[in-house]
């Protein structure tokens, strides 16, 4: 198999994967992984469990379309995400039922949507800054996401869902499916738990796993 085949091939395990534990419904969602030249990315309206490999949309350096399918209208910012962050292989987007929950719950920190409940939310998925609204495609949130690339992982688009990057599509996945289940401990505890990790057991995580909080 050719290093591209085995990118289409994780993009669409992933998907698959994320559908079936309801990470995401329907034709929401996409994912991307880097190329050398271009990127792949699934199509618009695309299933994530019914994904072909052959169908996924490829697009060059400078945004034009390769082959495949129609992109998904979100390969602006995953284009932008990329340039940002030249380590970065793969993107991530899911509309994640807790995380798009936590986004509309009143109160919650626009700095940092999901709080350090657990070492391994610190470790894996890290500080989450909450997006504000635009309507999906809009090209201003290009602009309100560009800035977070190189010290998050991640960012909560209000009302609409997480987008994840890291150097795989699987690491992103994984960032992205240890944020979703640390919201839904948030909604499962109904806010009584014992108080957040503190400064000093956060940096200790920092300074040993390489935590972006």
């Amino acid at each position: 198999m050719t290093p591209e085949s085995i990118l289409r091939e994780e993009i669409c395990r992933i998907g698959g994967s994320l559908h079936a534990r309801g990470y995401t419904v329907g034709s929401a969602g996409n994912i991307s992984a880097r190329l050398p030249d271009g990127w792949l990315i699934t199509p618009t309206d695309a299933c994530l469990g019914h994904l072909d490999p052959a169908r996924l949309a490829k697009v060059a350096p400078d945004g034009t379309q390769v082959s495949g399918d129609r992109a998904s209208k979100t390969i602006r910012l995953h284009r932008a995400i990329y340039e940002a962050d030249p380590a970065v292989g793969g993107v991530v987007h899911t509309h994640s039922t807790h995380l798009v929950a936590l986004s509309l719950t009143p109160g919650v920190d626009p700095a940092n949507i999901v709080p350090p409940l657990t070492a391994y939310h610190v470790m894996k998925a890290g500080r989450i800054p909450l997006i504000p609204y635009r309507r999906p495609g809009d090209p201003a949130v290009i602009d309100l996401v560009r800035p977070h690339v190189k010290r998050c992982r991640g960012v909560m688009l209000a009302r609409i869902g997480p987008t994840f990057w890291h150097e795989s599509v699987s690491a992103a996945a994984f960032a992205l499916e240890e944020a979703e289940e640390t919201a839904k401990l948030v909604f499962l505890t109904r806010g009584a738990v014992l108080p957040p990790l503190g400064e000093a057991e956060i940096a200790e995580l920092r300074d040993t796993f390489g935590a972006r909080w």
